[in-house]
């Protein structure tokens, strides 16, 4: 009975929102996360590029808008989204401080994994006569690949809730939902049914991110 009572084009829609806001932001945030954790290993004490100057000064950046809670950084940021997609509300506006918010926490993540490679391996590496660009594709990444998808299933899981506090700008999404008709209205069967459908979602992202990183380890 409570099955059918459920408003499911709403919640489909929210769900595809979510899908939407968290995908384009993860793809985009993975890219730019991935580029930045290597300057700042590479330019670390000890990197093939060391310069401390690049590397103090990303490190910054990266720590300091890491310390702005999600909705701070959103707020924040307004202008900056406006000149990006000439909006500051929905979805689409949402994706702006989504992405500057999962930069920095991927690129954190990502650093761990590559400090984690055996120095060992890129002596050897260079012994053997592999260029940078080598060194960095062939025997870097393949180490630190397990590690970094168990990384995107963490960012990927923040990103979820981010999606919830993005609805204040009228992004929408399940989480905005859940607040929306069970906190707000206080329709108890669509709060029920919105967080039993986040935690299937979590749980699922967690249970893939931990396949692909053991695939990733075995091979």
């Amino acid at each position: 009975m409570v099955f059918n009572i459920l408003p499911w084009g709403d919640i489909i829609e929210a769900m595809k929102t979510t899908f939407f806001m968290v995908s384009i932001s993860l793809f985009i945030g993975t890219i730019l996360a991935v580029i930045l954790a290597f300057a700042l290993v590479l330019t670390n004490d000890g990197g093939l590029w060391e310069n401390r100057y690049v590397f103090y000064g990303l490190n910054s950046v990266i720590s300091l808008i890491r310390s702005l809670p999600f909705i701070i950084l959103m707020t924040f940021i307004f202008p900056f989204t406006k000149m990006i997609v000439g909006t500051r509300i929905g979805a689409t506006a949402a994706l702006v401080p989504l992405v500057c918010f999962i930069v920095p926490y991927l690129a954190r993540l990502f650093e761990n994994s590559l400090l984690g490679v055996d120095k060992g391996i890129i002596r050897a590496a260079k012994a053997m006569g592999a260029n940078y660009f080598q060194i960095i594709w062939y025997f870097i990444l393949p180490e630190a690949k397990s590690s970094m998808i168990l990384s995107i299933t963490i960012g990927t899981i923040s990103l979820i809730s981010a999606t919830a506090q993005a609805g204040t700008i009228g992004a929408g999404g399940i989480g905005d939902m859940a607040l929306t008709y069970g906190y707000e209205r206080m329709d108890v069967p669509v709060m029920l049914a919105t967080i039993v459908i986040l935690v299937v979602i979590v749980q699922s992202v967690q249970t893939l991110g931990n396949y692909f990183a053991k695939r990733a380890r075995n091979h």
